[in-house]
């Protein structure tokens, strides 16, 4: 007797609603999604109970180090850096320093700076910093840091930083960022360079301490 053969038919499965569904999912966290900053030290904040929000645009982040470097190698004291949002502001922080400290860079060291995250490192030693390739100054940074010592009396390299970074845009916000572990006259100093130039409105920027925290 024959074998019967059942007919079988194709099954067909319409992914176009799949695949809106997924463009609208990577739409919606491309443009709600924020970049985390590629900071030289990591920072654990102190905890607080204030639930302030940094503004997110237009900020001038200070970022003062924990008292040990990312290896565990006591420093003495933390190291400052700053960070500044707006690209086309930190380029004309930058050019307004270097005219004023007789800094010359060439246009690759300018664009290396300004697609830095982060930066800290006195401005004699700024044109040799960026002339070295991306993983020296990444191994380099961290050991450097912002001079807080005023230059023949006047400003110091810290405070000339600000003034310029203000000058660009005077509607700037300044956030204060320093690890836990961090000596706490490193933060007193850099409070007080601000405080010298009448810069007294600054955001702290601080865990959220949850229930039960101590």
């Amino acid at each position: 007797m024959g074998k019967v053969k059942i007919k079988k038919s194709d099954v067909w499965i319409d992914m176009t609603p799949m695949s809106d569904v997924m463009t609208l999912l990577l739409t919606f966290f491309m443009l709600t999604s924020t970049f985390v900053k590629n900071e030289p030290v990591k920072v654990n904040t102190p905890g607080s109970v204030s639930e302030i929000k940094v503004p997110e645009n237009g900020v001038l982040t200070i970022l003062v180090s924990p008292e040990k470097d990312k290896t565990g190698k006591p420093t003495g004291e933390g190291q400052v850096f700053m960070s500044i949002d707006n690209t086309d502001q930190l380029g004309q922080t930058l050019d307004a320093m270097t005219s004023k400290f007789g800094v010359k860079l060439s246009d690759k060291q300018s664009k290396t700076f300004k697609n830095e995250s982060t930066f800290g490192v006195p401005m004699n030693e700024l044109s040799s910093y960026l002339a070295m390739s991306t993983q020296a100054r990444q191994k380099t940074l961290n050991t450097k840091g912002i001079p807080l010592d005023s230059i023949k009396g006047g400003m110091s390299e810290f405070q000339e930083w600000v003034d310029q970074a203000r000058r660009i845009n005077t509607n700037l916000k300044i956030a204060l960022k320093a690890d836990a572990t961090t000596p706490y006259k490193t933060v007193k100093k850099v409070m007080n360079e601000l405080q010298d130039m009448d810069e007294s409105h600054y955001y702290m920027i601080t865990q959220l301490k949850k229930q039960g925290d101590e």
